[in-house]
């Protein structure tokens, strides 16, 4: 698979089906693409975000990954202009479609930031929530409209919300179907921060090139809290202190020790 090309100069870009990636330093972004739809997340997306990820992961020299969308809205969610025929198994159809492409967030070594430049509805907000920070446009809002659908909350949004606010906040989401507001969101506890709409993707790519100097050690941390709450804390123990004795054997750790007795700021490779 070719590299992604990466320019001092100019971000330069490569076209998947519904979205494209392009790389500043050693961030890659993944940009959504059907703005006509506000980014509506159909199969032929989800498709293209797959392989795009394939090539993101492909490149070692990239350390972490920005999340975003083209135009004025992140992901309106599926994409009901193709809506499927009567009778389709609705299940399927999520394993299908929208359960790869969020595994695949879930499991990479890239420290993800979301940078929510307008609403996320549907399993729109739940791949927005796929970010390990989120930064949101304060015009932006999350919006669960399934029960308006006669549907259930899809895309892991049972799972991720009532980690991430609380079982009565995420109730409250789920079954009212209303927006909340991107400053209302950071009131919870759910996003990052919420900025001025032009600030947005300046905010999430500085916060991607500060991970993206961090130690190898980050995708470690990261799957420790995605598979946290499957364990017991002695289960959880358990875990962190095989993470750490990886840890331990890496170049950064070295280089993060020589660091703090010079007195100095770290300069971690990923090694």
């Amino acid at each position: 698979m070719l590299p992604l090309v990466r320019s001092q100069e100019a971000v330069l870009r490569k076209d998947f089906e519904r979205c494209y990636v392009t790389v500043q330093a050693k961030v890659a972004i993944l940009t959504l693409n059907h703005p006509e739809t506000a980014n509506a997340a159909s199969l032929s997306m989800m498709q293209g975000c797959l392989k795009a990820m394939a090539a993101i992961e492909a490149d070692t020299n990239l350390r972490a990954l920005v999340l975003t969308g083209e135009g004025r809205g992140f992901c309106s969610g599926a994409n009901l202009s193709e809506p499927p025929r009567e009778g389709v198994n609705l299940g399927e159809v999520l394993e299908r479609t929208y359960h790869p492409f969020l595994r695949r967030l879930r499991d990479t070594r890239l420290p993800i930031v979301t940078a929510m430049n307008g609403p996320a509805a549907g399993v729109g907000m739940s791949l927005a929530l796929m970010g390990d920070l989120v930064v949101a446009a304060r015009s932006a809002f999350f919006a669960l409209g399934f029960t308006r659908l006669g549907l259930v909350p899809d895309g892991g949004a049972t799972w991720l919300l009532p980690r991430l606010i609380g079982l009565a906040r995420a109730r409250e989401l789920a079954l009212l179907g209303d927006r909340l507001s991107a400053e209302k969101a950071h009131a919870w506890g759910l996003i990052h921060k919420a900025v001025d709409d032009e600030m947005v993707m300046d905010e999430a790519l500085s916060l991607a090139i500060r991970l993206s100097h961090g130690p190898k050690a980050l995708a470690a941390t990261r799957k420790l809290f995605w598979e946290s709450s499957h364990h017991s804390f002695e289960e959880q123990l358990k875990q962190e202190q095989a993470a750490q004795n990886a840890a331990g054997t890496t170049q950064d750790f070295r280089e993060g020790l020589a660091a703090f007795f010079e007195k100095r700021d770290p300069r971690f490779r990923g090694e």
